[in-house]
């Protein structure tokens, strides 16, 4: 029996395409998500591994275009439905949804340029590619800096001693990158594309980036060896070196004058977004392990689900999935419907439901005991990835802190449509 959707409003193609995704996260994303997690990082991106069968039915399924517009060739999900398969997708796991979601959004990057010639090169190619071969990533972590990159109204952001690791001149008809991202790129190991936040005016400091699409096939570029972590093993990640790598000059697709407020703010929101939804899904998870643990677990004579206090523990969780639910489903519906999005709603779905999913995964852990600390049981798994979400994506209080200044320039806001 599926969860339940308190949406009394789901159509009939909405129920299809949730029934579809909880399958394919069932059947495919958990037992292969448990393969790659015992594997080493190496063994994970090995021809032979499990990896490639998971990316190839994911673009089969057209999983890997679902917000993508028609027009380029996408599924054209509603902000409902999207919501609706991402959630399944981190209830199935959530290490392989974000390297999906990274897969596709350099291409759905491009689509803020506007550039048709760059949309119809790269964009439309991935759209129309159904064998997980064409893999994006995205790159803006660096060794120096990670927080600092999202400190919106602090002094330092737009100060010119903020020197980024990579730096991107411009010569003739050709931008030349150089420098480093950090290990912490998603996706980077297994990338054909990266959309990468280079430093094109260090006198604008933090501010001063672009957004360009580099393929990882050019001379100059290498990638590091994966990472190994504590969660989310599933999900490789690792460095991307540039020396002297030339891209066209419309490769860049943003620059400072348009980065921010602007672009860089759209993709974080959506990012933001994604980091929400994925949790829902999550949280999701270790309430339905501790549920079914502890109606088959007999302590005192009788299943733990029957003792008074195992009861409002079970209540809990299940208030943490609907509240994640409701919230990640409002910010997703209204930050994908207005032409700006509101980024601090976004902050506040991506900190609210990543700290109640791992407190979820935290609480399966208590209520399995110590078969919950044992890799027999997915909760162990649950809650090491639970951990990662709470710095993935902007470490929660800088997020908090981002938030904050926003409201504090500008709250009341109000909508324009126009």
């Amino acid at each position: 029996m599926s969860y339940l959707d308190l949406n009394l409003s789901l159509t009939e193609e909405d129920i299809q395409l949730r029934e579809a995704a909880h399958k394919f996260a069932k059947e495919v994303m958990r037992p292969i998500a448990r393969e790659l997690d015992l594997m080493s990082p190496e063994e994970a991106l090995a021809e032979d591994s499990p990896l490639w069968e998971f990316m190839r039915k994911a673009y089969e399924l057209g999983y890997h275009k679902i917000i993508m517009p028609e027009e380029v060739g996408g599924l054209g999900a509603t902000p409902l439905q999207a919501h609706i398969v991402f959630e399944e997708l981190g209830w199935g796991s959530f290490g392989l949804a974000v390297l999906l979601a990274v897969a596709f959004l350099p291409f759905y990057g491009l689509l803020l340029s506007g550039n048709q010639e760059l949309i119809e090169k790269f964009t439309v190619p991935f759209c129309a590619c159904d064998d997980g071969s064409i893999r994006g990533c995205w790159a803006i972590t660096e060794p120096d800096h990670g927080s600092d990159a999202f400190g919106h109204g602090e002094e330092f952001f737009e100060s010119p001693s903020m020197r980024a690791n990579v730096q991107a001149q411009l010569e003739g008809d050709e931008w030349v990158i150089n420098g480093q991202k950090a290990a912490w790129v998603s996706g980077a190991c297994t990338a054909t594309h990266v959309m990468m936040h280079p430093q094109i005016d260090q006198s604008r400091g933090m501010a001063g980036f672009g957004i360009c699409i580099v393929p990882l096939d050019l001379e100059g570029v290498t990638k590091g060896k994966p990472l190994k972590k504590v969660g989310q093993r599933d999900l490789n990640q690792g460095e991307l070196f540039f020396d002297n790598v030339r891209i066209p000059k419309e490769y860049m697709f943003i620059e400072p004058e348009a980065y921010h407020p602007g672009a860089f703010d759209r993709i974080l929101a959506a990012t933001k977004i994604c980091m929400s939804i994925w949790s829902t899904g999550l949280a999701r998870a270790a309430y339905d392990e501790a549920l079914e643990y502890a109606k088959e677990r007999v302590q005192g004579g009788k299943p733990l689900i029957e003792h008074y206090a195992m009861r409002e523990r079970i209540f809990n969780m299940f208030a943490r999935v609907e509240t994640c639910r409701a919230l990640s489903r409002a910010v997703t519906n209204f930050n994908l419907s207005v032409p700006t999005p509101f980024s601090e709603y976004s902050a506040v779905a991506k900190t609210i439901c990543t700290q109640k999913c791992f407190e979820n995964a935290h609480e399966a852990v208590q209520i399995l005991g110590g078969n919950g600390l044992t890799e027999e049981y997915l909760t162990e798994k649950l809650f090491r990835d639970a951990r990662a979400t709470l710095i993935e994506d902007g470490n929660n209080e800088v997020l908090a802190r981002e938030g904050g200044f926003i409201l504090s320039e500008t709250y009341p806001r109000s909508i324009s449509m126009g």
